[in-house]
């Protein structure tokens, strides 16, 4: 909830980082997730979508997701809402951003989101990795630099949240050294590429379409990575529809071997399920694992 106080809190800010008088007139909660609450406000100067959680457990989660929206949308491949401001206000962090309209989907919707997804995949640096540690989930992802695929994946992504779990008694031993020896095997699954910029966290839930029938891509994990870890992540929690897959092929084919890599790519979203929810995804990664 937004209180009398903090609404006011809130207009003083966003007045002082949008260099204009915003008044929140109203703040109407809207469905966002698991640790946001969400709300779409009416201000003076429109409407704006609003993003708060604790200042305490994550005081740089929106800074992070902040400049992560705001590389995605330098990419100028997908439409990406313009993020507005971030701060602190009465112990709440608070993210405010475009606000996103719902639309029909144009015919070839999923041709166009692939293709679009294939050219913010040609976005390249020198190394894997972000400026920054930011989140997937509640989760804390770092993004330490390497020049290999295979070493990033393996101690930015695949060993910390082993140890993670193991320290939260979720694993065993053996788990753990199971992921230790696939993580000996990356140089050897994985083919180089280029580092691509990622959105990082794009399942069906983090998508939705525009107001021009276009797909509108939010709540990234944005760092530089290889490109079937995007891919491999559309393809958990339901999938998108066969014509997105077949259309990035044609835009941008993915280096051969490309299917029995999936399921290396899907550990880490699936291992940082694991620490979150618990349930059925052990079996996932253990099904994963047992692979190798």
């Amino acid at each position: 909830m937004i209180d009398e106080i903090l609404q006011k809190q809130l207009s003083a800010a966003l007045s002082e980082q949008l260099k204009v008088k915003i008044h929140i007139n109203e703040a109407k909660s809207v469905h966002g997730g698991d640790i946001n609450e969400t709300f779409r406000i009416a201000t003076n100067e429109g409407y704006f979508f609003l993003k708060m959680n604790d200042a305490k457990k994550y005081p740089d989660m929106f800074a992070r997701e902040f400049a992560g929206l705001e590389t995605l949308r330098g990419a100028q491949a997908l439409h990406v809402p313009q993020p507005l401001a971030h701060g602190i206000v009465s112990g709440k962090s608070y993210l405010i951003t475009e606000l996103v309209i719902k639309g029909s989907a144009v015919h070839d919707f999923w041709e166009d989101f692939a293709t679009g997804l294939a050219r913010q995949h040609r976005k390249t640096q020198p190394h894997f990795g972000f400026p920054a540690a930011n989140y997937l989930g509640s989760i804390r992802q770092f993004n330490t630099p390497y020049s290999s695929w295979s070493v990033f994946y393996a101690f930015n992504r695949l060993m910390p949240l082993a140890r993670m779990a193991y320290d939260q008694h979720i694993i065993d031993k053996d788990m753990v050294q199971q992921v230790e020896r696939l993580c000996r095997l990356l140089p050897q699954i994985f083919p180089q590429e280029a580092p691509a910029l990622l959105h990082g966290d794009l399942w069906s839930g983090n998508f939705m379409v525009g107001a021009q029938g276009r797909a509108c891509v939010f709540d990234p994990a944005v760092y530089y990575g290889n490109r079937e870890m995007d891919l491999a992540m559309t393809r958990l929690f339901g999938g998108f529809d066969t014509k997105f897959y077949y259309a990035y092929q044609a835009a941008w084919p993915l280096l051969p071997g490309w299917q029995q890599r999936i399921g290396v790519c899907q550990l880490y979203p699936l291992l940082v399920h694991l620490v979150l929810f618990g349930g059925n995804y052990y079996n996932n990664v253990k099904e994963i694992l047992q692979s190798y």
